[in-house]
């Protein structure tokens, strides 16, 4: 007897599961996957029944190119560009804490009022009986009067509380005849008041404007910090840009309360555009402040370099600058010109950004280009007399200063009319809106298709993980290879038919209180293998060494009590008398399968309680008497040890032409190993799809080390499967081929 199931290397093709396998199985499990399809259908229908839509309000701004330099002091002033879009800095600063807060704080945001409803199907009713009668109030059903049915309205002219009640869950009961009560979450009351009136107390300040239920309704208040509120929206409100570097964002919120998203979309926008043109006038603001504080300088250097020009001519009695000199000079102060409206523009960006800018870094580059111009002319003008270069001096310094101080004022004239006519680069290009008709979800046609999906998805994948963790015999082949014949293969009764057909884990076969099958339906093709077993059993007994036959199995719920009991029917009604003996006297009950009591029995016999007259009592079957399992005892290994076991089973089987012995699962408990030591014939039960191939490899080694020969196996419970008919198994059929009366 080998010590281990093994499969041959050519077989190896049977241990995989193939594709029609794999599509069998899934056929034989078509009620399960359909009714967890099902049941997720169902699922997803009541919530999207039950679930309020949400709506998608989306708004739209228009973000120009900001205009090139304010900062830029000619006409071909250095313009600050960047590659990036417009709109790329501007999408960060929609949401920004800044315009948030100024939303919140307009709007009120931060204090949530709602009716309290009956929980699940509450706000449905509301919403139903709003829509047949708008601006009515709904009347409670007898002992609801705590919730809101429809039509409640209440309204916060103020609300001012103490920090510790900030962030926490208030209650608002209305008292009748415009009167309120406000309490804490812990039902401690606050204050109380009139609808109109202003209430002060326990630091709390509240005025309700407007109040609009039944008698005894609560309403749920919630005030939250502003910057609680105001980072919660950050996370809902969605800012895209709308194509490629096109300047166009586009606001969305989601909501379930879409009137009031449209609402806080347009808040939001409006604080940010007034946002975008406070920053714009603010830049105009910095260098118009810059302009001016250099006019009075550069003023006070004009007049200085004028007087030293008027002085010098007096001096040098109105000295004459040819033409040719002249034009020297007008190429110098022009030079000079362009290099000090550099130098301001230099100085002006240098306020902005660091000096490894770009745009820094070229007016540098450009100084430095006009300035070596600018020397190379000097030269020139060193070649003159002294009294030509001193006049040429001082004239160049009062050209170059005159120029210099129009075009500070002329700058600052036009940064004045541009700070007071600025409007910013952003625009709300369409105000917030949604569509009442379209509910971005609950999606119901896709949400119940998606989940039934799920559902269907699901169920393969239990299938298959139950068939990897629990992996059962589904063919006599992989029992013959242990080395164990397979005397009969007994198909699943038919009586005991359930429509849910998988289960996780392998449900009893028979109910016990049904009675013994040999009995209720002894035409069943479950009976006709059995009695298969009983003539392939008949000439192993006649070799055996005793009449006494033990009947075991792996684990529970393989059915061995179910193949002894009906084993010892089909025996009896070949005019042997048999004696069936439960010795498990743990679990035990083929006194409920055979209508008797289980005490006296087994236990109440080998503890001597009583005698073998009063433990074995006759069946209802004809030639079947039945030794229970009796009392329960503490010891039953120790018991079925008692060299008085042995001696009781040889008179039995002297008495008895049978001796059918039903045993505990040989895996869980030694009862099993000690009956096999005496018994002439042992038979190994497996149960199809259920019994796994290491459990009876285990059975093997744990008989072959006690000195139990196991001589055969029964397959049972073998259900044809698809599996096993487009796979490599070999299938079970059986045909119910019954008799046209009961058997005699």
């Amino acid at each position: 007897m080998p010590d281990a199931i093994s499969l041959p290397a050519a077989d190896h093709a049977e241990a995989e599961i193939s594709l029609l396998e794999l599509f069998g199985r899934l056929v034989d499990n078509l009620p399960f996957i359909a009714s967890l399809g099902a049941l997720f259908a169902v699922l997803s229908l009541v919530y999207v029944l039950l679930a309020p839509p949400v709506y998608e309000a989306s708004a739209m701004i228009k973000v120009d190119a900001p205009k090139p330099g304010l900062a830029a002091f000619s006409e071909d002033g250095i313009a600050l560009r960047s590659d990036r879009s417009p709109a790329a800095a501007e999408q960060q600063l929609v949401t920004s804490i800044g315009v948030l807060l100024g939303a919140v704080e307009s709007l009120e945001l931060n204090v949530q009022v709602k009716p309290r409803r009956v929980p699940v199907l509450g706000r449905l009713l509301a919403e139903r009986f709003e829509r047949a009668r708008p601006g009515e109030l709904n009347s409670p059903p007898p002992g609801l009067s705590g919730f809101g049915w429809g039509g409640e309205r209440l309204e916060l002219a103020m609300l001012s509380l103490p920090s510790h009640l900030l962030e926490q869950p208030l209650s608002l009961w209305v008292e009748g005849e415009g009167r309120w009560s406000l309490e804490d979450h812990d039902g401690q009351l606050l204050v109380e008041g009139v609808v109109g009136e202003r209430v002060h107390g326990n630091a709390v300040d509240i005025e309700v404007s407007a109040l609009e239920a039944n008698p005894g309704m609560r309403f749920e208040l919630l005030k939250e910090r502003p910057l609680t509120t105001a980072l919660r929206y950050r996370q809902h409100v969605e800012v895209t840009e709308l194509g490629d570097d096109s300047g166009v964002l586009a606001l969305t919120l989601e909501s379930s309360e879409p009137e009031q998203a449209t609402r806080i979309l347009n808040e939001i926008a409006r604080h940010y555009v007034r946002g975008n043109a406070d920053r714009s006038a603010a830049e105009a603001n910095a260098s118009l402040d810059f302009l001016q504080n250099q006019l009075p300088a550069m003023r006070q250097k004009l007049e200085l370099s004028e007087q030293a020009l008027n002085a010098y001519q007096a001096k040098a009695q109105s000295i004459d600058i040819s033409l040719e000199i002249q034009a020297l000079l007008n190429q110098i102060v022009e030079l000079d010109s362009r290099i000090s409206e550099l130098r301001l523009q230099q100085a002006d960006i240098a306020r902005r950004f660091t000096r490894e800018h770009p745009t820094y870094q070229t007016i540098v580059s450009q100084i430095d280009s006009l300035t070596a111009r600018q020397q190379r002319l000097s030269h020139k003008v060193e070649t003159l007399p002294e009294t030509q270069q001193e006049l040429v001096r001082l004239t160049r310094e009062v050209k170059v200063n005159n120029e210099l101080y129009m075009h500070l004022l002329n700058r600052a004239q036009e940064l004045d009319v541009t700070r007071k006519s600025t409007i910013g680069t952003a625009q709300l290009v369409d105000p917030a809106v949604y569509d009442p008709s379209e509910p971005v979800r609950p999606r119901k046609a896709v949400t119940v298709l998606v989940a039934t999906v799920v559902g269907l998805v699901l169920a393969v994948g239990l299938i298959l993980l139950r068939k990897t963790l629990y992996p059962g015999i589904e063919s006599s082949r992989a029992i013959e290879q242990a080395g164990l014949p397979v005397y009969a293969s007994v198909p699943k009764s038919v009586a005991p038919r359930s429509a849910w057909r998988w289960r996780w884990r392998a449900p009893p076969l028979r109910d016990p209180a049904a009675g013994l099958l040999a009995s209720t339906d002894p035409g069943d093709p479950a009976l006709e293998a059995v009695r298969t077993l009983r003539t392939g059993l008949r000439h192993l007994l006649a070799a055996a060494p005793n009449n006494r036959l033990m009947i075991c199995g792996p684990t529970p719920l393989v059915g061995k009590t179910f193949i002894a009991a009906n084993l010892a029917a089909v025996i009896a009604r070949t005019g042997q008398r048999v004696l069936l003996i439960d010795a498990d006297m743990r679990k035990g009950y083929l006194h409920d399968l055979l209508h008797t009591s289980a005490e006296p029995g087994l236990s109440d016999l080998l503890g001597k309680r009583c005698a073998a007259r009063a433990a074995i009592r006759r069946t209802a079957i004809d030639g079947v008497c039945l030794l229970p399992r009796g009392s329960l005892p503490s010891n039953p290994s120790e018991l079925l040890m008692h060299p008085s076991f042995a001696t009781l089973l040889e008179e039995l089987g002297r008495s008895f032409d049978v001796v059918l012995i039903d045993t505990p699962p040989l895996l869980a408990v030694t009862d099993a190993l000690v009956v096999g030591q005496l018994a002439g014939v042992n038979l190994l039960v497996a149960r199809f799809d259920f019994t796994a191939p290491r459990e009876l490899e285990q059975c093997l080694q744990s008989a072959a080390q006690n000195g139990v020969a196991l001589h055969g196996a029964v397959l049972n419970a073998v259900e044809r499967r698809a599996s096993t008919r487009y796979g490599y198994s070999k299938s079970y059929h059986r045909y119910d081929y019954r008799l046209g009366r009961a058997e005699a």
